[in-house]
């Protein structure tokens, strides 16, 4: 299981001593990411849609939302079905999946257009020139990584750890 830490460096070369040191510490460059207001040096790990938009979260979000309104409209055809059709439990478990889908779908595709929102709190900063490094490392490195940021970059502010990734990104 793996944690997302995020950290604000001050600069484009701080963060770019951090790669070299994270990848010393044997985490892979694919769980590295790095967001800057200009563009990064083509050699690092720039953030990607996942992690700039809010789509996993629209779309868990709406996947409940949908869920819960399939069963409710699934329920009500067992309930008061319609004349001539007999409805059976399968028709509940249906609508449900299909409200989940479409749910997901519809909610992903409105949250795709809005900034994550969990970058929020770094925005001012990255405006202001910093870079915000988001790292995914596995629960046993995280004390390991933040105590290495600790002691080598004091120019840094460490910005919380996210509980859980998506399987998405």
């Amino acid at each position: 299981m793996r944690r997302r830490l995020y950290f604000m460096l001050p600069d484009v070369p701080a963060a770019r001593a951090m790669l070299d040191e994270l990848l010393l510490a044997r985490i892979e460059e694919k769980y590295i990411h790095f967001l800057a207001k200009d563009s990064l040096p083509n050699d690092m790990p720039e953030a990607n849609f996942f992690q700039k938009t809010d789509l996993i979260h629209g779309m868990e979000l709406g996947m409940v939302v949908g869920a819960a309104t399939g069963l409710l409209a699934g329920s009500l055809l067992l309930i008061f079905p319609p004349e001539g059709l007999e409805m059976r439990t399968i028709a509940l478990l249906v609508a449900a999946f299909g409200g989940a889908v479409f749910g997901s779908w519809v909610s992903g595709m409105a949250a795709a257009a809005i900034p994550n929102s969990r970058l929020k709190a770094f925005e001012k900063e990255i405006e202001d020139g910093q870079v915000l490094l988001i790292v995914d490392v596995p629960l046993s490195k995280v004390k390991q990584t933040e105590e290495m940021m600790a002691s080598r970059h004091p120019g840094f502010r460490y910005g919380g750890v996210e509980p859980h990734i998506p399987a998405f990104p």
